[in-house]
């Protein structure tokens, strides 16, 4: 595993920590406050054809500090 591949998966461990029903898409790197605001789609449900509705905005709440400071215990 490479080291981008390794924050994701830390990423999404500590999200789920921090809110378990929380989904999203990360593309690219998540390694700062930036990837956070521009690499994050977060998933809010699905259209009538199975795709997935996103937004850019984090509906749960959750800033960048939070999550990272969870990605650090990892």
């Amino acid at each position: 595993m490479n080291e981008i591949e390794i924050r994701h998966k830390n990423f999404h461990q500590a999200l789920k920590t921090l809110e378990s029903n929380a989904h999203c898409q990360v593309i690219g790197d998540i390694n700062s406050k930036s990837d956070f605001n521009n690499n994050v789609k977060w998933i809010t449900g699905e259209d009538e054809n199975g795709l997935a509705i996103t937004t850019e905005t984090c509906p749960y709440s959750l800033t960048w500090t939070q999550i990272k400071a969870e990605m650090d215990k990892l």
